[in-house]
């Protein structure tokens, strides 16, 4: 009877030590598969390419690139917010306050009338952004840096595009979205384009559905027509918030400094609002210039009409004409939701 009991008790202690000791051992392998994960995913390089879509195809960009060549005034404001060093850049067309302006060590292209190209070469690019008034020497420009990734941000908000407020918007967030992803600022982009939509309901929501909307531009001290539908900042504004224009034109121009409409016609159209941008007041000159608030206080025929006697008149911030970027846009915008909701 003891052997019995001691045979017993030798096999159930065998079964106790080999049940003890596989959890151990399974816990060992799985704890051993983490850590291996884990150091993985830590070692796991980052990727020091992106691939992006411009107007031309794909193309692949280096991440964080070094000597970076900027063209395209869309994209002057977003970099600088975000701390980017450019290589060189047009000064000739961009904002006087720009940090890129005043820097020396940034290299001047000039203008997109007798651009420099050939420091584009000399600093020797990683990357170039060309865009709007720089998209005709887009060839050129990859012929003389054929090492460089160049992408072409250029989007059409003209009248023949078929729908250029809808092509403003999506060409500013996906602008912006690629600057994000070829500078590793991806949350910073988010946030941008979070902030135009945000800025653009506003601005529908103040807007009544019948007040009649006026759009000029003022240059060398003239008032010109801006048609609706037409141009890069005020004619796309009258499909994303449905205005009613004060002036309808058949056959507009496309000419950026207004429509041959005469001053008297902008006066009988009798607007409710006036929408101005001062083109002078971002050009980089030493001609003596005429703010467009005193041309348009001065002007006789103006004086009588809804908008003036109202006081409904917005301007743009000084600086649109050479900085058409995403945040002049939220700008625009909240000044306008502003004034309409007054």
């Amino acid at each position: 009877m003891k052997k019995l009991n001691l045979s017993v008790i030798m096999a159930v202690l065998v079964v106790m030590l080999a049940a003890c000791s596989s959890p151990n051992n399974t816990a060992g392998t799985d704890g051993n598969a983490n850590a291996n994960a884990a150091t993985e995913a830590t070692n796991t390089p980052e990727a020091t390419t992106v691939e992006i879509t411009d107007v031309h195809g794909t193309v692949t960009v280096p991440v964080n690139p070094k000597n970076v060549v900027a063209l395209d005034n869309r994209t002057f404001e977003t970099l600088a917010s975000w701390g980017i060093e450019l290589a060189a850049v047009p000064k000739g067309v961009m904002p006087a306050d720009s940090p890129y302006v005043a820097d020396e060590n940034v290299q001047d292209i000039g203008n997109h009338g007798e651009p420099k190209l050939e420091i584009i070469a000399a600093v020797e690019p990683e990357l170039v952004i060309v865009g709007q008034r720089f998209s005709n020497f887009y060839e050129d420009i990859k012929k003389l840096v054929p090492n460089a990734a160049v992408i072409d941000l250029t989007f059409d908000v003209s009248e023949e595009a078929g729908a250029p407020g809808e092509n403003l918007v999506n060409g500013l967030k996906q602008a912006t979205t690629t600057l994000g992803q070829i500078f590793d600022k991806n949350d910073e982009a988010k946030q941008l384009t979070a902030d135009l939509d945000q800025a653009i309901e506003k601005a529908k929501s103040a807007y009544n559905g019948t007040d009649k909307v006026m759009s000029i531009i003022v240059s060398g001290g003239d008032i010109g027509f801006s048609a609706p539908h037409s141009g890069r900042v005020w004619g796309p504004l009258y499909d994303i918030f449905g205005w009613t224009a004060a002036l309808e034109v058949a056959e507009s121009s496309t000419d950026h400094q207004g429509d041959e409409i005469s001053v008297e016609a902008i006066a009988q159209s009798n607007p409710d609002w006036l929408l101005v941008l001062d083109r002078d007041a971002a050009i980089n000159s030493t001609e003596e210039k005429v703010p467009a608030q005193d041309v348009i206080d001065n002007a006789p025929a103006l004086q009588n009409t809804a908008a003036v006697t109202a006081g409904n008149i917005v301007y743009a911030p000084n600086d649109t004409y050479t900085n058409e970027s995403l945040q002049t846009f939220i700008e625009v915008f909240n000044n306008i939701a502003e004034a309409f909701a007054k």
